[in-house]
């Protein structure tokens, strides 16, 4: 009884957190940002040091990359590169320490890979070998090429009508996604009630598209703000983060939220997010019809139509807060639904001492069962249909085959999984039937690229350059 009521305490903490962000009325605990000089939103002078400006209010921090210039021709990466790591993409596999040819200059620190760049010379192996694309090589200040897409301040694209927020424009922390996704709005309601358009019933204000937290903090401030509005999710709520790869924490400390208040989720499983969008939905009516995956997005006069498996839609705008990881290809097998099947990893230590079958046959599935295989008493079992890897690259190879010499991986060769259970795994291999003993499943077969769907919508992917703190670099 105990632990029910501390729960439900702590959810509706929560909950009132969040939903005093999507009203705005809290901006005491807004933190110091770097950008300072002008305010992409609304042209007024912001202070140097200044969190938000001061006539429009938004946070500075939100167009710290829609301001990157796009970058132009090759990197230089001179004679004396050297890696660097990414804190917010490593997943602390140990991978790359295994790959650098050079003693020393790669090692774990706690959960991080960490560069003694008095030892690296820049080979790259690293980066070529970390699963998650979490190193790259840099040469003075080190800066990390991105493919986004094209963002004005307002989150529109260069398509007019289409907006995008979130992960999916380049910036993964959720503090940003829930404040991208207001500001969008704000702008969005601004501009419709300046056009003043006719009460028809059937065209929606605003259509969003994905349920995580860039997608729910729109929806909010739409229902705040009274326009006809929907969240399309090809899945079930909040998706995104309902199949997020981190088993354990997801933040370590409360997440101040310029401007809107504080998110209080300190020691926040991903369950208990979960349970917090799951309460505000309830408790405001927010309006989410999953099952409604977005085939296609077109203009229709002033309008846009946005086409699903089940319906055509016809909206003003259309807000894109879909995530990066895109539509992952699925085995179509009975139990595929549970929980323990992902589609990605972010942090491999959550699976220490467990039993993991990953499923593929491609680069990604061999480095993340390498990867997996490093942890301490993980069991990694790689299935995979063919009777070879044909497609992966020759470094991967040499490394799977030593592994599964070493017992650390074992490979099954000509096989499928036919069905997901709770504790196990019927896998078909070579037409016999095996009971695979199991906690988790990794699925690495492909998928549709978020980014080629942009593309299909006309809207236009660029290259930049972004800063990167190396706070992993160590003089020795």
């Amino acid at each position: 009884m105990e632990t029910a009521l501390t729960l439900a305490g702590f959810v509706a903490l929560t909950a009132l957190s969040v939903w005093l962000h999507v009203r705005g009325t809290s901006a005491a605990h807004a933190p110091a940002c770097e950008p300072a000089g002008t305010c992409p939103r609304c042209r007024a002078p912001v202070p140097a040091g200044a969190a938000c400006c001061p006539r429009c209010g938004v946070p500075q921090q939100l167009y710290s990359l829609i301001a990157t210039p796009t970058a132009l021709g090759e990197k230089d990466l001179g004679a004396r590169a050297h890696a660097v790591v990414r804190a917010d993409m490593c997943v602390g596999c140990g991978t790359c320490v295994a790959a650098c040819p050079e003693p020393g200059a790669l090692f774990l620190a706690g959960k991080r890979a960490t560069v003694n760049r008095a030892a690296c010379v820049g080979h790259g192996e690293c980066a070529a070998a970390c699963p998650v694309g979490a190193i790259m090589l840099a040469t003075g200040d080190a800066v990390h090429r991105v493919e986004v897409p094209e963002i004005g301040p307002d989150f529109q694209t260069n398509v007019p009508g289409i907006y995008i927020v979130g992960e999916l424009g380049g910036r993964g922390l959720i503090k940003n996604a829930i404040n991208e996704g207001k500001v969008a709005v704000e702008q969005i309601a601004t501009e419709l009630a300046r056009e003043r358009p006719p009460g028809d019933a059937d065209i929606y204000d605003l259509l969003i598209v994905g349920s995580g937290p860039a997608g729910l903090s729109a929806g909010l401030e739409a229902l705040r703000r009274g326009l006809r509005y929907a969240v399309l999710e090809q899945g079930s709520l909040s998706e995104t983060v309902r199949k997020y790869p981190r088993r354990k924490l997801l933040f370590a400390e409360p997440i101040s939220i310029p401007l809107y208040g504080d998110l209080w989720v300190a020691d926040a499983s991903k369950e208990a997010l979960l349970k917090v969008w799951e309460t505000i939905v309830a408790r405001t009516g927010l309006s989410v019809r999953t099952g409604q995956r977005v085939l296609n997005v077109t203009r229709t006069g002033a309008l846009l139509e946005v086409e699903t498996g089940e319906a055509r839609l016809r909206a003003r705008r259309v807000v894109l807060a879909t995530g990066r990881r895109g539509t992952p290809r699925r085995l179509g097998v009975p139990g595929e639904e549970l929980e323990k099947v992902l589609y990605d990893i972010a942090e491999m230590e959550g699976f220490r001492g467990r039993r993991v079958l990953v499923v593929g046959g491609g680069d990604s599935a061999v480095e993340s069962a390498l990867g997996l295989a490093n942890q301490a008493g993980t069991t990694v079992t790689l299935s995979y249909r063919g009777d070879q890897f044909a497609r992966i690259k020759e470094r991967n190879r040499e490394k799977l085959e030593a592994a599964s010499a070493a017992g650390r991986v074992r490979v099954v060769l000509r096989s499928q999984v036919r069905e997901i259970r709770h504790d196990r795994v019927v896998l078909d291999v070579q037409g016999e039937t095996e009971l695979l003993p199991n906690d988790d499943v990794i699925v690495r077969i492909g998928g549709d690229a978020p980014y080629a769907f942009l593309e299909r919508l006309g809207i236009r992917i660029v290259q930049k350059d972004v800063p990167l703190v190396d706070e992993s670099a160590r003089a020795g």
